[in-house]
């Protein structure tokens, strides 16, 4: 039985390259007492590799040169020498991106496909759904009735936010690159607008529809949007930093440049790491399960084809907004 990984090669400077990448194939070796050896079913696609490719101080330590990249996965139990898992049985984990994995099963977490699709526990009942929950509700503390936008609105974490906000009693307002994406974030999630910032004059469409101003920004992409949305918030509104896509290629990374808004309104700006919530994420799951099952939460997926060897390119399809939804790749059909 042979295993195929991707290993990290080279640090990138901006953009990352073929270079950055190292395909390699071994043996995999027998399990010893106590491991499981699992084979990868769907790899989570994440903004968040980017930063975990880089040398530098974060939330989570780098991956270090010549190791497997880091990734979640959805896997099948293949072998097991522990008694809490069966073959058969399939679990969330961090595999990394390779075929194989073998683990004593301690961060392993069981998932039943006979509920839900495989991919939904990488996205809105994976991290991706938990960061936009603890995010959103602990972070925002939106309140019925307040306006809420969200940009990277058609994304995996955005698409969950604006969501919940809706349940919740918000008025929600998107920002989506492309007219596509802008439908598709109203009417198949109910958003009640969705502004596409590629049609140019952003303040001035999204100042139309957020005509009372706007309470809580939640932010996955940074830059000049960021700027844009500082501008129109209201007093004591609260901006949940959770990502910058837009500033993760840049070699020279450029921060809100609207910051004093935060001052004249006295505002809240605060970031989220969904691993603070590690005790939590039982009773968050279990709810959003609930909103999917009750049909008022969509648990919308996007899963690319070609297996480990596609991992590179599928990365960098997130970087040009190819995804709607949650991106996953498919390993093993």
């Amino acid at each position: 039985m042979q295993n195929t990984r991707i290993i990290l090669n080279q640090r990138p400077l901006g953009t990352p390259t073929s270079e950055c990448w190292k395909i390699e194939t071994m043996a995999v070796p027998e399990i010893a007492e106590g491991e499981v050896l699992v084979k990868t079913k769907y790899i989570s696609i994440d903004p968040a590799m980017r930063g975990w490719m880089n040398d530098s101080k974060s939330y989570i330590k780098p991956v270090e040169l010549g190791d497997t990249m880091r990734a979640l996965a959805i896997a099948e139990v293949v072998a097991s020498k522990n008694p809490k898992y069966h073959v058969g049985e399939f679990v969330s984990t961090a595999t990394g991106v390779q075929e194989y994995a073998i683990s004593e099963g301690k961060d392993f977490v069981k998932v039943d496909p006979k509920i839900f699709p495989l991919p939904a526990y990488l996205g809105t009942l994976g991290m991706s759904g938990l960061t936009a929950y603890f995010g959103l509700l602990d972070t925002g503390q939106p309140k019925e009735g307040e306006t809420v936008v969200v940009s990277g609105a058609a994304g995996a974490v955005g698409s969950v936010v604006g969501q919940i906000a809706k349940i919740k009693g918000c008025k929600v307002v998107g920002i989506a690159g492309g007219q596509d994406k802008c439908d598709y974030v109203v009417n198949q999630l109910g958003f009640d607008a969705c502004i596409d910032y590629k049609a140019g004059n952003l303040r001035k469409n999204l100042k139309e529809v957020c005509a009372d101003g706007v309470d809580v920004y939640f932010d996955n992409v940074g830059g000049e949007i960021l700027d844009t949305v500082l501008t129109l918030i209201n007093k004591k509104a609260r901006i949940v930093i959770c990502g910058a896509i837009s500033q993760y290629n840049a070699t020279k990374p450029e921060g809100p440049k609207n910051y004093l808004s935060l001052l004249v309104n006295r505002a809240r700006m605060e970031g989220i790491v969904v691993f603070d919530n590690a005790a939590r994420y039982g009773e968050a799951a279990k709810e959003m399960a609930g909103w999917i099952l009750e049909g008022k939460l969509n648990a919308n997926f996007q899963v690319e084809k070609g297996g480990i060897k596609a991992f590179p390119e599928t990365l960098m399809k997130l970087f040009a907004g190819e995804n709607t939804g949650k991106m996953v790749l498919e390993v093993d059909a």
